[in-house]
């Protein structure tokens, strides 16, 4: 488990590096050869991945529940 959560954690990392490139210098959209490259959907694709990153590390993340009994 622990190489997965330190897998995970990299990718997000590294997604979060792409990120800031990208919104330090912003890019238009264009087309070439009649494909269509839109900035904007990459930058949404890579935030969904850093989503995606902490969900998973949350689910690996301890949790306490707290519980009350009653004696009667």
């Amino acid at each position: 488990m622990a190489n997965e959560t330190e897998q995970i954690a990299s990718i997000r990392s590294l997604t979060l590096t792409q990120l800031e490139q990208l919104r330090a210098s912003p890019k238009p959209t264009y087309s070439i050869d009649g494909q269509q490259v839109s900035w904007t959907a990459y930058v949404e694709s890579l935030q969904r991945t850093v989503d995606w990153c902490d969900a998973k590390l949350a689910d690996y993340e301890p949790f306490e529940v707290q519980s009350q009994g009653i004696t009667g």
